[in-house]
């Protein structure tokens, strides 16, 4: 079954997460069919941009905890869609959680619909939001990513504007990205590449920096009894041990 729809339409290449029967979580399978879509892209001379996005009603769940991919395999997603030399454009109109909001924030462009929310639930069931940080932390205001880290609450897509996890919403999406769309197609395949580069580098200091530490520490929480225990809890749709 394939995990990874794809469509043309003048120079823009639409990869669609399709495996809305588990909430487009980030199974091994998915993570590596979508690394493979995108080396096709960078290929691919015919390819202006990519849009990123979706069936069903959830961009992204997170983490599949029944298949989780390693860490690594998360991190060098994350980078390729950073350093891919094409801009990467999030296309939202429904849920995205935890891991889900490391691979929005990855993209250089992010636009939602007004029904979509977000939620960084990392913390609800005994983890961190680590390996996502590499893209979320150097995009998103510091003080309010403190709270919704801290609390896993969800948000929605005005706030996710306001604090620049999101480059814009609106009630239609395409809408509000046919312009954008019309401008990627208008610029020059060379002036495009050197650009994303300018706008990517301080990102891309985090992932030198940070990677191998922050991939220990996902797979040390991700072993611990407290995620165990979350994990269960989710999967059984009750409250973990430590709800007060």
């Amino acid at each position: 079954m394939t995990l990874i729809g794809r469509t043309r339409a003048r120079g823009v290449e639409t990869l669609s997460l399709d495996s809305a029967d588990t909430r487009n979580a980030l199974s091994a399978a998915l993570v590596g069919e979508l690394a493979d879509a995108l080396t096709d892209c960078a290929k691919d001379t015919d390819v202006r941009a990519v849009v990123l996005t979706h069936t069903g009603t959830t961009f992204c769940a997170g983490a599949d905890l029944r298949d989780p991919p390693h860490p690594d395999a998360l991190v060098d997603l994350l980078r390729q869609i950073v350093e891919l030399r094409k801009p990467v454009v999030a296309r939202i109109t429904g849920h995205v959680r935890a891991g889900g909001l490391g691979l929005l924030a990855a993209c250089d462009i992010a636009a939602a619909s007004t029904r979509s929310d977000f939620a960084f639930t990392e913390v609800r069931i005994g983890v961190a939001p680590a390996v996502i940080s590499l893209t979320v932390l150097p995009r998103t205001d510091p003080r309010a990513l403190a709270r919704h880290y801290l609390t896993g609450e969800r948000f929605d897509a005005t706030e996710a504007v306001r604090i620049g996890l999101l480059t814009a919403a609106g009630d239609d999406v395409d809408a509000v990205l046919e312009p954008i769309l019309d401008g990627l197609r208008r610029s020059s395949p060379q002036g495009l590449a050197e650009t994303k580069q300018l706008l990517t580098a301080r990102v891309l200091e985090a992932f030198d920096r940070d990677a191998a530490d922050l991939t220990a520490l996902s797979a040390r929480l991700f072993s611990s009894p407290q995620a165990r225990e979350g994990m269960t809890a989710f999967l059984e749709r009750r409250d973990p041990s430590w709800a007060l």
